[in-house]
């Protein structure tokens, strides 16, 4: 029932922000004021008459919807405690590594050696955390937001820092679905700006393929490791060669 009265309020803002009024809705609809203002009120809806009112707005029942995802509450980080729960936690963490790359539950206990009941206290833990929301039948239902970072040098950040540090650019860089680039020059304030804008633009379309390539089954999706850095920045090996007042 609170889903259902959570969706009937975003109808009713909905409809204030196309401006119909419940008089409006009662004409078009051919009821009476009284009834539709009952309707509201109840939030008692057939699917039939929900439809009609999306209608009234061009609207799909598929759009209201999505305006009801949108409309939940929706988390950017967690807490300082939380990313330390996750990461005194290798199983749990990787489980919420998992569904945010939006695994599953039979394909997160297939793909790793991870048992069903570790697993099901895993979700219900981030369900504790609401990073999702664990549904009947272990179905999963993400809640962090689109633009979802973890703390800036927080826990999370500082134990993935090592395992890049460690594994991840300790590669050639030239097998399969591999590739390295790095670019050295100099650079003023509007051009390092430019270059800044650019990557926070790839950022986003990386986060966008990822959330659509989350329909493909896992065996065509790839676990991939994507890094972007730039910073003011000179070779060891010249520093001694600088004159005195160049620093």
């Amino acid at each position: 029932m609170a889903q259902i009265a959570a969706l009937i309020d975003v109808l009713k803002q909905a409809l204030k922000s196309h401006r119909l009024t419940y008089a409006e809705v009662a004409r078009k609809l051919d009821m009476s004021e009284a009834n539709v203002k009952r309707m509201f009120a109840s939030k008692r809806f057939t699917l039939e008459r929900l439809e009609e009112v999306c209608k009234l707005m061009r609207m799909e029942l598929s759009d209201l919807f999505q305006l009801y995802e949108e409309s939940r509450q929706r988390i950017t980080q967690l807490s300082l405690e939380q990313e330390e729960e996750l990461v005194r936690d290798t199983k749990l963490l990787l489980v919420a590594v998992s569904v945010r790359n939006r695994l599953g539950f039979d394909d997160i206990i297939a793909h790793y050696q991870i048992t069903k009941s570790e697993c099901i206290r895993a979700l219900a833990k981030l369900d504790r955390l609401k990073i999702i929301d664990l549904l009947p039948d272990n179905r999963i239902k993400l809640r962090i937001d689109e633009g979802f970072r973890w703390l800036p040098n927080g826990p999370i950040e500082r134990f993935f820092e090592k395992q890049i540090q460690s594994q991840f650019l300790k590669s050639g860089f030239n097998a399969e679905l591999e590739r390295r680039l790095f670019l050295f020059g100099l650079l003023g304030d509007a051009s390092v700006q430019l270059v800044i804008d650019k990557m926070q633009a790839l950022a986003k379309e990386f986060t966008e393929l990822h959330r659509r390539d989350a329909r493909l089954p896992l065996d065509k999706r790839h676990n991939i490791g994507f890094m972007l850095a730039l910073r003011p920045w000179e070779l060891e090996v010249f520093r001694p060669l600088r004159r005195k007042g160049r620093e």
